[in-house]
């Protein structure tokens, strides 16, 4: 593994995603597909890139899991099952019931200090779509805005209150949690994943129709892992998308 240590700021002041290692690099890719006819490259060279675009357009996608890149995220609980429903939907995708991700996320039962919350500011409240039951339209006006921010604010610090007199009455954290505000509680977690597992993430979690908030976490995370596979996730993201 090669250590990157290089991390963006996402949503707020409190937000990110930090990629932490990876293990490999286009050349790679090529060498694992070049396996089979017990050839190797020992660097890139154009009829290795003509050849990545050649696995990216007919999927054959299994040389780009022997790449592999470990993040770690910090968001809101909403951004971190919207991506965690990704893991499982590609799972299945795959259909080996296994999609190579590894997925460690700091756990409320264990962790009783340290709570943050993600609260929109009033211009930031979206309205709902006209014409469908998922995403999210333009901004809704700034009044409701702002009463919208100064609720949640409320709720949140109510919550905080409530969670902490159950704790300091020797209830047990498993229970005192439920007096937080789960979704926009901030959450810690690593995901480690093979290259066309992350590109698989990509192209459903940029899409102009999935969640504004992970949008933003999957620019994050294509700005992160671009300059280190240039040719390999310009080929597997679809176009538009970066």
């Amino acid at each position: 593994m090669t250590q990157i240590e290089r991390k963006l700021n996402v949503l707020d002041d409190k937000g990110y995603v930090i990629i932490h290692d990876v293990m490999g690099s286009d050349l790679t890719v090529v060498n694992a597909a070049r396996c089979s006819y017990d050839k190797k490259s020992e660097s890139l060279t154009d009829a290795d890139r003509r050849l990545i675009n050649f696995l990216a357009r007919e999927s054959h996608l299994s040389p780009f899991r022997h790449v592999i890149a470990q993040f770690e995220f910090y968001s809101p609980l909403m951004v971190a099952r919207q991506h965690q429903k990704y893991i499982v939907g590609s799972a299945m995708l795959e259909g080996t019931g296994d999609s190579l991700d590894a997925w460690n996320e700091s756990s409320r039962r264990y962790v009783t200090d340290n709570e943050e919350f993600y609260v929109p500011k009033p211009h930031e409240w979206r309205s709902a779509p006209a014409n469908s039951k998922q995403g999210s339209g333009a901004p809704v006006p700034i009044e409701v805005g702002t009463e919208a921010f100064e609720r949640l604010l409320s709720s949140v610090e109510k919550g905080l209150e409530d969670y902490e007199w159950a704790l300091e009455q020797g209830i047990c954290a498993e229970q005192a949690r439920l007096y937080l505000n789960a979704y926009g509680l901030y959450v810690r977690y690593y995901w480690t994943a093979s290259l066309q597992s992350v590109c698989h993430f990509l192209n459903q979690r940029l899409a102009h129709d999935s969640q504004v908030e992970i949008q933003l976490y999957a620019k994050a995370v294509l700005e992160l892992i671009k300059p280190l596979f240039p040719i390999s996730v310009e080929k597997l993201v679809t176009e538009g998308t970066h």
